[in-house]
């Protein structure tokens, strides 16, 4: 019986959730998924680009944040976040590779950020 009542709660939370989203905007939508994501983790992966050619690799990223100014809320024009610099960019975090924090510039940079496909 208790099993059948965890199951009945647990739809019920995603039909509430559902019904919640239908009456927000898409940006606040965005936002809440985001949210979600940021609070369930990720496994990103952030290769930057040199013209054709793979220059670096950063594993292990949960998110990539949108910086703010300081003294306003518009944001500025990178993004950042933590993750480990993948040296020999084999989606491993090897002896000597470590967590650093990293900045991309949403004007010059070319990346592309994705979930870990290992």
């Amino acid at each position: 019986m208790k099993k059948g009542k965890s199951v009945t709660h647990g739809i019920g939370v995603v039909l509430l959730y559902c019904l919640v989203l239908g009456g927000c905007t898409q940006e606040t939508q965005n936002k809440l998924g985001r949210a979600l994501q940021n609070w369930t983790g990720t496994d990103g992966v952030l290769d930057v680009y040199a013209g054709e050619k793979l220059v670096k690799r950063f594993i292990k990223i949960d998110k990539l944040s949108t910086a703010v100014g300081t003294s306003s809320s518009d944001a500025r024009p990178y993004r950042f976040g933590y993750g480990v610099l993948d040296a020999n960019q084999n989606y491993l975090a090897d002896v000597g590779e470590k967590k650093v924090y990293f900045e991309i510039s949403d004007y010059s940079t070319s990346y592309v950020f994705y979930e870990s496909p290992l």
